[in-house]
């Protein structure tokens, strides 16, 4: 029996487009596994940081509930404030944060500086100290004590920890965040700042904030 010309062509349009489906299922396939390869090394690295951080909070009798981890090697518009639960050992609280525009900083790229008016953020470990009004987002910040040499005058250069309002609560990559919203502050967005108000408020300790790339 002869097949007729249009069924011949309607067979090679089905067969190529199960081929082209059948392709980019693979390649979906592919970049989510891709994404979770680097979710799992993303968190593999903070988890290092956070049991590092617990090591030294038992060591100089800070808090072994939580610390505030921020990692400044991670793209602007992603969630590089952790609030790390040690119980549970995982991520309580993520938010965006901004870093200071000094010296020759871009949106993409931070320069660290520790020097009075570079308005530099600075890399190190930092006890978070006495609560304070602010000017800036829901009118609270935490003083911050620096404790390496790479941020000794973070207290003197008025370093602390607050919110600004424009800061999304959600995640904004590829974008970044506007370069001029700190200078050297570590910078939340306002609701991750009442959960760190709130947080703060019931514990006996103080908490070490660790600023590093």
């Amino acid at each position: 029996m002869r097949i007729s010309v249009w069924l011949i062509y309607i067979l090679c349009f089905l067969a190529s487009t199960s081929f082209i489906m059948c392709g980019n299922a693979n390649g979906q396939n592919e970049e989510r596994n891709k994404e979770q390869i680097e979710q799992q090394a993303a968190f593999a690295r903070l988890k290092a940081k956070a049991d590092s951080a617990k090591a030294y909070c038992k060591a100089k009798n800070f808090s072994t509930q939580y610390c505030f981890l921020v990692d400044f090697s991670i793209h602007s518009g992603k969630n590089r404030f952790f609030v790390w639960d040690f119980a549970k050992d995982t991520i309580k609280y993520s938010s965006l944060c901004c870093h200071g525009y000094g010296q020759k900083s871009t949106h993409k790229k931070p320069v660290f500086s520790n020097i009075e008016g570079s308005y530099c953020s600075s890399l190190g470990r930092y006890k978070v100290g006495a609560r304070s009004y602010s000017q800036w987002g829901i009118n609270v910040h935490y003083k911050l004590h620096g404790l390496d040499k790479s941020n000794s005058n973070a207290f003197k250069r008025w370093v602390v920890l607050h919110s600004h309002t424009p800061v999304s609560e959600g995640e904004i990559y590829p974008e970044h965040l506007p370069l001029g919203w700190s200078q050297g502050c570590p910078v939340v967005s306002d609701n991750m700042m009442r959960k760190v108000d709130q947080l703060m408020k019931n514990l006996k300790k103080p908490v070490l904030l660790w600023v590093y790339i």
